[in-house]
């Protein structure tokens, strides 16, 4: 899933497409999380790869734990791993209205 394939789009007066503002939801805790000590080297993409299989997706683990404007994290930082996505992409899609 691209970060803004679900994102509405148009095209301005000057011919440029223009994105919309995409809402994330809010990820309440749940059974099926994973909490994590993270490693050197660890950032968002790479944990969404590593749990999600899609880097993109990096975004689920940052609004999970309240994560803005940072992508590495210092060895040993607790981080909660969302566990049932499918959930939380129909909630984002809902909210963005694509479906």
């Amino acid at each position: 899933m691209n970060r803004y394939g679900n994102t509405k789009k148009r095209i301005d007066k000057d011919g440029k497409i223009v994105y919309s503002t995409t809402y994330y939801p809010t990820i309440p805790i749940e059974d099926s999380d994973q909490f994590i000590s993270t490693v050197f080297g660890a950032r968002l993409d790479t944990m969404a790869h590593k749990f999600y299989g899609d880097v993109s997706l990096w975004w689920i683990i940052a609004k999970a734990n309240g994560i803005r404007g940072q992508v590495a994290f210092k060895p040993g930082t607790l981080l909660r791993i969302p566990g049932n996505i499918s959930k939380i992409l129909g909630n984002f899609r809902k909210l963005n209205n694509s479906g």
